[in-house]
Order: C-alpha cells, then structure tokens, then sequence
C-alpha cells in the first residue's frame, strides 16, 4: 500500500509560471526514496503539497486513502502531524533546550507528561544526543543540530518524513551519518521522502530516485540501475 500518491498533479502559481506538470509517482510503506534536479524544478512545490502549504492546480494527492484536496480547517494540522519535516536550516527554538525542542510535537498533540520524557529521551539516544538533552542549540555543532531536528520530526512516529536538502550544510562524514539514520526509519515504519542535489550520496544510498526536470518528472530510477 502507499502512503503517498500523486496523479496528475500540476501547480500553476498567479502570473502564469507553472511549477509542477502532470506529476504523477507514489511511495510504498517503508520505502525511502530520493528527489533531485535542477534548481527551480519543482522540487520545493512537491514538498508544499505534500505538507498543504499549497494546494495542486490540477490532480490528485492522496495520503494513505485520503485526498489532501478535501482536506481543510483543523483538519490540516492533524494531517500535518503524520508527516515529519527536517530543514536544512534546522529550524531549532534557540532559547529552548534540545530536549524542549524535541517534545514540541509532542506537546502540541496533547501527549502525557510522562510519555513525552519516554520518548525524548529514547529518541535523543538513538541520535547519539542522549547526553546533550539540557543543552541550548548554541551549545551543538552543525552536525549536532541536524540530529536534533531530525528526532523532532521522527519523535511523534509520522507515517512520511520528507527532508528539504538536509545535508546540504553538511560535510561528506557527516551527511553519510545523516542519511544512515533516515534509512533505519522505514524498517519503524516510516517512509522517506529526501529531496537533494547531492549526486554522488544518492548513488551511494542506492535507493530510488525521482528526477524533476522544469516541473515535469522525467525519471524514476530503480536502486538496481543506479550505477557504483
């Protein structure tokens, strides 16, 4: 089954420019895949959709069996609670701890006190933060951060996580420990959707790619044919 299925979708914005054109892919369950191309492809506007800070133009964009199309009011926020965002820019609360960070899904879900310091807790451990829990931003490296808006996202169990360009301040140790966390996810049952221009990771993830060209998808490579 799928989590995520576009079909036929196009976005054109006021003044004519039409950044998606009869898009059309889906993601399976614990799937992980990857997006790239040219900058202004389109590659940001998926990811709107995805997320309903836009809606399409034309077409369709399930999620799971529902169609975000006919999703309104309050009933965005709850999508948005099953789709996990990670930020090249982190996005953290400055004046708030790393821990506090991390529990604002949480939070915001209405979860108990004691479940949200369970999870926190575990999943600061898996980010190899467990020590760092009290710690301000300031206080962590790059690297450090990207972890801690990478447990944000993950900490409520989305069914999607979508990256924008999460290594993209990353260096080339560094990203290839980000991406191994984003492939343990689906095994928990989250998919992963990673959009990036970073050519050489996505050939050494061997997982499958969705190339958009001027707002069309023009390739849907297989990890079997992706070349070492």
């Amino acid at each position: 089954m799928s989590v995520l299925r576009f079909e036929n979708v196009s976005k054109q914005y006021p003044g004519g420019h039409e950044a998606l054109t009869d898009v059309s892919f889906a993601v399976d369950e614990g799937e992980m895949l990857f997006v790239t191309g040219h900058s202004g492809a389109g590659k940001s506007t998926l990811l709107k959709l995805i997320h309903l800070s836009e809606r399409p133009s034309r077409g369709t964009v399930l999620f799971g069996e529902r169609n975000l199309q006919r999703v309104r009011g309050g009933k965005v926020s709850l999508h948005r609670r099953e789709v996990g965002v990670v930020y090249q820019d982190h996005r953290l609360l400055h004046d708030r701890s790393i821990g506090e960070n991390v529990a604002l899904p949480l939070i915001l879900r209405g979860t108990h006190r004691a479940e949200i310091g369970k999870r926190v807790r575990s999943v600061l451990e898996r980010m190899g933060l467990g020590h760092r829990e009290k710690a301000l931003p300031s206080q962590l490296s790059a690297g450090e951060q990207q972890r801690v808006g990478i447990a944000r996202a993950i900490v409520a169990e989305p069914a999607l996580l979508v990256a924008d360009e999460p290594t993209g301040n990353l260096d080339p140790t560094l990203s290839g420990e980000i991406m191994a966390l984003f492939a343990e996810l689906p095994a928990r049952g989250t998919s992963v959707l990673v959009v990036s221009h970073d050519l050489p990771l996505i050939r050494r993830m061997r997982r499958r790619v969705l190339i958009l060209d001027h707002g069309r998808l023009v390739d849907d490579i297989s990890p079997e044919d992706l070349a070492e």
